[in-house]
């Protein structure tokens, strides 16, 4: 089923989370256990992330530095489909522009059509570590719009080889990305807006927000999203705080500001244990103000850590 019309058709606000793939090597048995703890609260989807490779240097036995590429998570398809088939949960895969080709884009799509999945979720992805700028691969894509056109594309049954004989079109929905407080290359949030409006004309049937812990920033985002003329249903996306070395990581690495409040309590704290209470209530009373708006739900990101978002789901939903 479409998240769109699992939106539409929904009588409350759903709650549904997001999941890192499991690093190369590891078992899949970790995904499992947090799905188990958290599918008692009826999530509507699950998203999973994609990572693309990275470049690290290795030294070689003469003593040289050897640069290499690595892939620390594997792809998204089989897990989406191990996922689906094992709970009957719709998922989400990521697509990503970084690292792949449009023709290698196109067959992860076209994997992804014939397993039955039919929500994906489009973003540009960030650059490789160490890298400041963001290039796209030899024939790549430089923008997630450019992304949601090729899948919006094959909605219509156009692909990359126009020689192809009655193509079948694909049933795609797409989610696309929004930032309440901007993403961070952008220039300024009139720019940020432009290319937020440039990814719903193009396909995006819902948007997803960047975490954030400010809700008077969603409230903003929300009101110059429909004062540019778009309509789709905007989701909060929320990460609770799990240790106290959040407050300085997550700004860092996500360009968002957290609440003196918040940063205060957590440095007050003697360990991690009492930096997870104190995000669980922040997490609960931020999710409680955002439903009284008339959020049409919340996505968690979990980063695999089930039991503070099962504790808050419990409190909220």
């Amino acid at each position: 089923m479409k998240v769109i019309d699992i939106i539409k058709q929904a009588d409350k606000p759903l709650f549904t989370f997001e999941l890192l793939p499991p690093l190369t090597g590891s078992s899949i048995d970790r995904v499992f256990k947090t799905i188990d703890v958290l599918r008692e609260y009826n999530p509507a989807y699950i998203n999973f992330t994609y990572h693309r490779e990275e470049v690290i240097y290795r030294e070689r036995p003469d003593g040289l530095a050897e640069r290499i590429t690595v892939r620390r998570r594997p792809g998204t398809i089989a897990l989406a489909a191990a996922i689906k088939n094992r709970y009957g949960i719709e998922v989400v895969p990521h697509l990503i522009c970084g690292g792949a080709r449009a023709d290698e884009l196109e067959e992860v799509l076209v994997e992804l059509n014939f397993l039955g999945i039919d929500n994906v979720f489009a973003l540009r992805g960030d650059p490789p570590r160490g890298e400041r700028r963001f290039s796209p691969v030899a024939g790549g894509f430089s923008h997630t719009t450019d992304l949601v056109d090729q899948i919006t594309r094959m909605n219509h049954g156009v692909y990359l080889d126009s020689g192809l004989k009655e193509p079948f079109p694909t049933q795609f929905c797409i989610g696309v990305a929004g930032y309440p407080e901007k993403h961070f290359e952008s220039p300024n949030m009139e720019e940020d807006m432009h290319w937020m409006k440039e990814k719903i004309l193009r396909g995006g049937e819902y948007i997803v927000t960047q975490m954030f812990f400010l809700n008077d920033r969603f409230f903003k985002f929300v009101q110059a999203c429909r004062d540019a003329g778009i309509t789709v249903p905007i989701i909060p996306g929320i990460k609770p705080i799990t240790a106290m070395s959040d407050i300085d990581l997550l700004p860092q690495t996500f360009h968002v500001d957290l609440p003196e409040e918040l940063v205060q309590d957590i440095r007050a704290c003697r360990t991690n244990k009492e930096a997870r209470e104190v995000g669980i209530a922040f997490a609960v009373q931020q999710s409680k103000e955002l439903i009284a708006h008339g959020v049409p739900g919340i996505h968690y990101y979990t980063l695999g850590r089930a039991s503070s978002t099962a504790r808050i789901v419990k409190e909220v939903f």
